[in-house]
C-alpha cells in the first residue's frame, strides 16, 4: 500500500502472511482491546491451544510483541502483557505530543490536496460513527482509518513514520482504547481534529503543530483521570 510514494511500513500482503504474522496480529488486538488484561501472564501452552498452533510460531509472535512493547519478560516469570501505569502513560503521551506535533507541521507542508480532502472525509466518517454510538465513544479503527496514523503518514518522513506507526502506535492505542475514548471526551476530540485538519489545509505548520500538541495534552489529562479512577476503584475493592 502506497500513500503519495510513502510506503506503509510493516503492512505485508495478506497472501504472504505467515502463521506467526496472523497470530501476532490477533494477540496484539486482544491486548490493545483489553481481552488479554494488562499485567496478565501469557502461558505458552494455553496460548498455543487457544490459537491452535505450535509453539514455534507462537514464540515468534511473542518476540515481536515484546519488540512492540506490548509484552514484557521477566526472569523466572515468563511473558506478561505490559502493565498500564501512570508513568507509562505519561511517557507515551510526552512522546506523542512531540512527535505527532512535528508530524502535523510536516504534513501541513507536504500533504497533497487529495490527501487533505481524504482526511476531511475520514473525519466526517468519525463524526457519523460517534453520533451513531449510544455511548458516544470515539475509537478509531487502526491504520488508514485512524486520524493520527493518517497524519503521521502524511508527514512523508520515513523515520518519523517508523516511530509513530510502529514503535509507539499499538501501545498508544492500548492506552487510548482502555482509558481515553469515553463519551465525555469524544466531541472535544472531534472538534480538535477538525481544527488540525483546517490548519494543515491552510499550510500553517506552526498552528497545526500547536493544535496537535494541545490536543494530545488534553487527551493525556483525560486518560490520567480515567486511569486514576480505575486504580482508586481497585484499591477500594481490596
Amino acid at each position: 500500500m502506497i500513500v503519495d510514494n510513502v510506503m506503509l511500513l510493516h503492512a505485508p500482503d495478506l497472501a504472504t502472511k505467515t502463521i506467526a504474522d496472523q497470530v501476532f496480529a490477533e494477540i496484539r488486538q486482544a491486548i490493545v482491546a483489553g481481552e488479554l488484561a494488562s499485567g496478565s501472564k501469557l502461558s505458552e501452552q494455553e496460548m498455543a491451544a487457544r490459537f491452535g498452533i505450535s509453539r514455534g510460531p507462537l514464540r515468534e509472535a511473542l518476540r515481536r510483541l515484546e519488540a512492540s512493547h506490548l509484552v514484557e519478560r521477566r526472569a523466572n516469570c515468563g511473558a506478561r502483557v505490559v502493565t498500564l501505569s501512570f508513568a507509562g502513560l505519561i511517557e507515551i503521551y510526552q512522546l506523542r505530543e512531540a512527535l505527532e506535533g512535528l508530524a502535523a507541521r510536516l504534513a501541513a507542508e507536504v500533504m497533497s490536496p487529495v490527501q487533505i480532502e481524504d482526511l476531511r472525509a475520514l473525519l466526517t466518517q468519525h463524526r457519523d460513527q460517534v453520533a451513531a454510538d449510544p455511548s458516544g465513544a470515539y475509537f478509531q479503527r487502526e491504520g488508514d482509518l485512524d486520524f493520527h496514523f493518517r497524519i503521521a503518514q502524511g508527514s512523508r518522513n520515513a523515520r518519523l513514520i517508523e516511530m509513530l506507526c510502529n514503535d509507539l502506535y499499538y501501545l498508544a492505542r492500548m492506552y487510548r482504547y482502555q482509558f481515553g475514548m469515553t463519551g465525555e471526551r469524544s466531541q472535544a476530540a472531534l472538534d480538535e481534529h477538525g481544527l488540525i485538519v483546517e490548519a494543515i489545509a491552510a499550510r500553517d505548520g506552526e498552528l497545526a503543530e500547536w493544535l496537535t500538541r494541545r490536543h494530545i495534552r488534553a487527551s493525556r489529562r483525560h486518560a490520567e483521570q480515567r486511569l486514576g479512577a480505575l486504580q482508586d476503584e481497585a484499591r477500594e475493592a481490596e
